[in-house]
């Protein structure tokens, strides 16, 4: 059967009306908020136009590849780089991340013949995003995670460069963040860089949180290609470029080092293919609107939009800081906060009082780190230029949830929630389950979770709830 336009859309509108608010401020994780109205309007607008267009071939979408330039050229400008960085548009961090594994990787093999099968790895903190993980394993890498300051959350230089001497010739690159997203905090670009040069090995710096906030943040220490020794770096435009999800560039350092990530084959009678990212066809949309919204906003815009941020970390930091039994890890540079108990107030608790207040921050688990010392559980909280207007609410509310569970014992581990999970859902307060997955092995909460988010999806298993009523 057929349906109206009109019966479609009450449809998708009901739908998205299951989603928490995805502007306000209240989601603390997840959506990224500028807080201004034209530039939603700008974004859908600059998107629709360019919805036909595929992105494969640059050179018969000539807009594709204007757009594409435009923006490498502004993120080149914006992170010190000069002629020789180049890069490409992807559809996100982990994109982003995956192709400069994958031109390290390359680069590396074509350094000798006789690594022409051989098994790289690549060495980072623990606190690196899951994408190199990803990209490791996509790619057949081995990964070297190596331990970070537990008082700081901060890589430390010496282990990182000690892991490349310990794995010689295989070394292919070391990753540092900028800031790392677990704990807000910057690693230290310019000793790591230095360090993997003199050893011929490559060294990315993540920004896909900073890289549309740490240039106008303040004074800081060189992060970008102002560093000798970084050849490559990853930014995502749909974080604090504010453009809609699915825009991000890699940019590397040297033409021979982004060829290194291209796809590009002739063993097929079709037309000939050249992929410079791990998508085929390429939806532009995303990529107009950051276009767009850049266009628009210019440096003293976002310089205005980062100060805004600031401001809103500046007042949940303050107010953290002043709550009995909590406290800050690190010293974060940037707009994410991560909070740890410090004697009686539980994060995942925490989490649960917020949601009930409105907000909805991220849970993270103790980790235990490859030399035995553990990172603690925390709340995470990502702020973004809207945070602004209500970081006085938020700041109340924090505060008011924190007494709400001071002194409440955290959850126990419930070793048969992941089999009530797969049949009844989730529940509406997950410290339990945070607590569950963080104290089951690994090789246990993996596969568990694929489980979950397969049933999330399942047509025949599904807990979500439809929004047309049964014909």
């Amino acid at each position: 059967m057929t349906r109206s336009p009109d019966d479609v859309l009450a449809e998708l509108a009901a739908m998205r009306a299951t989603d928490p608010p995805t502007h306000g401020g209240r989601i603390l994780a997840y959506v990224y908020d500028s807080g201004r109205a034209d530039l939603d309007r700008l974004a859908e607008q600059a998107a629709t136009a360019f919805l036909p267009v595929n992105g494969l071939d640059p050179t018969t979408f000539r807009s594709v590849a204007t757009l594409e330039s435009s923006l490498v050229g502004r993120a080149r400008d914006l992170f010190h780089g000069d002629d020789d960085v180049v890069g490409s548009v992807t559809s996100g961090g982990t994109e982003s991340c995956l192709l400069a594994v994958k031109a390290a990787r390359e680069l590396w093999r074509a350094a000798d013949p006789a690594r022409s099968h051989a098994r790289a790895a690549i060495v980072l903190p623990t606190t690196a995003h899951p994408a190199f993980h990803k990209a490791a394993q996509y790619l057949d890498l081995d990964v070297v995670a190596v331990p970070v300051s537990v008082e700081s959350g901060r890589a430390e230089a010496a282990a990182l460069l000690a892991a490349l001497d310990e794995l010689g010739e295989r070394a292919a690159l070391v990753v540092v963040s900028a800031p790392s997203y677990p704990f807000g905090v910057i690693d230290p670009v310019t000793e790591v860089a230095a360090g993997a040069s003199a050893r011929g090995v490559a060294c990315h710096v993540d920004a896909c949180v900073g890289g549309w906030v740490l240039p106008w943040w303040g004074e800081l220490d060189a992060w970008d290609f102002a560093v000798p020794g970084v050849t490559s770096i990853s930014a995502d435009l749909h974080k604090y470029g504010y453009a809609p999800k699915g825009a991000s560039v890699v940019l590397h350092r040297g033409r021979e080092r982004h060829a290194a990530q291209y796809f590009a084959t002739t063993a097929w009678p079709g037309y000939p293919v050249v992929n410079p990212t791990v998508l085929g066809s390429r939806a532009a949309g995303a990529m107009a609107a950051a276009w767009a919204i850049g266009e628009a906003l210019g440096d003293s815009g976002y310089a205005e939009l980062v100060a805004r941020t600031r401001s809103a970390a500046d007042t949940l930091r303050t107010a953290a800081d002043a709550i009995p039994g909590l406290r800050v890890v690190g010293s974060p540079t940037g707009p994410l906060l991560a909070l740890a108990d410090d004697g009686g107030v539980d994060p995942f608790r925490l989490v649960d009082a917020l949601r009930r207040h409105g907000w909805l921050a991220q849970s993270q688990p103790a980790m235990t780190q490859p030399d035995g010392t553990v990172l603690p559980r925390t709340a995470h909280l990502t702020l973004t230029a809207v945070s602004d207007s209500i970081a006085a609410d938020l700041a109340a509310s924090l505060v008011q949830a924190a007494d709400e569970v001071r002194g409440v014992p955290a959850a126990d581990p419930d070793p048969g929630l992941v089999a009530r999970v797969l049949t009844e859902g989730l529940p509406d307060e997950l410290a339990g389950v945070m607590s569950t997955l963080e104290a089951l092995p690994g090789e246990v909460v993996r596969p568990a979770l694929v489980q979950v988010l397969q049933a999330a999806i399942d047509p025949a298993r599904s807990n979500q709830t439809r929004t047309r009523p049964p014909e």
